[in-house]
C-alpha cells in the first residue's frame, strides 16, 4: 500500500518504513506523528482519490531527528543596472519514518488536540501590545513573511529586533522560497530608533550584494 499525503505544506508519495524529510516540525525526537492529510490511497489496482483529503485515512511516523539542510547559494544579477545580489540558505528539516498507512480509523492524535488549546492561550501573550508596524519595510520580507511573523506575535519592529535569526528561521519554514532573516534584527532596530537614512544605506548595500 501507498499513499500520497501533505506534511507541513508539502506532498509526498510515501510507504511503510520509508524514511524521508521534511519541512522542520515541533515534535520531538522519537516522538510519534499522526498523518491525516491523505489525498490519494493506493492498494494494487485499487485507487482512492481524496476530496480533498481520503476519510478515515491516515498515516503514522517516528521523528528520526532534526537536521539542516545543504547550504543553498542564491545569486541574483540584472545585466547594466549594477545589481548583484548573493544569499546563503540551510533548510530547516525534520528526517520521519513513515510506521504504518491506513485506509479506515484515522483520528487526529490527542497530542495534537491538547497543543491546539495551548497555543489559543498562549497566543494573546505572544501579541504586541502596541499596535502592529508594517514589516515589509525590512528587506527580505514580503507579505507571507510579515503575516507569519505576525501570527507568531512578531508584530513590530521592537519585537523583530530581539528576535534571534535562528528562530526567525524556524518561524518561516514552511513559506516557500530562501530566505535569509540574518540582518532582519538589525534593520528592525535601525526603524525602531528612527534612523531611517541608515536603514534605506543598509538595504542598498545589501541589495547590491555589499552584505550577505
Amino acid at each position: 500500500m501507498y499513499a500520497i499525503v501533505e506534511i507541513a505544506g508539502q506532498q509526498f508519495k510515501i510507504e511503510k518504513d520509508q524514511k524521508l524529510f521534511v519541512h522542520r516540525l515541533q515534535e520531538d525526537e522519537g516522538a510519534s506523528i499522526n498523518i491525516d492529510k491523505v489525498l490519494l490511497l493506493g492498494n494494487g489496482d485499487n485507487i482512492t482519490l481524496g476530496a480533498p483529503a481520503v476519510e478515515g485515512a491516515f498515516a503514522e511516523a517516528k521523528v528520526l531527528g532534526h537536521l539542516k539542510g545543504d547550504k543553498v547559494i542564491v545569486f541574483k544579477k540584472k545585466r547594466r543596472k549594477g545589481y548583484r545580489k548573493k544569499n546563503g540558505h540551510r533548510q530547516y528539516l525534520t528526517q520521519i519514518q513513515i510506521s504504518s498507512i491506513s485506509a479506515s480509523g484515522g483520528k487526529k492524535s490527542e497530542s495534537k488536540k491538547a497543543a491546539a488549546p495551548a497555543k489559543a492561550e498562549k497566543a494573546p501573550a505572544k501579541k504586541s501590545a502596541g499596535k502592529a508596524d508594517d514589516l515589509k519595510k525590512i528587506e527580505g520580507i514580503g507579505p507571507k513573511i510579515a503575516s507569519t511573523l505576525v501570527e507568531a506575535g512578531i508584530a513590530t519592529f521592537a519585537d523583530l529586533a530581539k528576535a534571534d535569526p535562528a528562530n526567525i528561521s524556524e518561524i518561516i519554514a514552511g513559506v516557500r522560497g530562501n530566505h535569509v532573516p540574518t540582518t532582519w534584527p538589525q534593520q528592525a532596530q535601525l526603524a525602531v530608533d528612527g534612523k531611517w537614512d541608515e536603514l534605506q544605506e543598509l538595504q542598498d548595500r545589501l541589495d547590491g550584494g555589499v552584505e550577505k
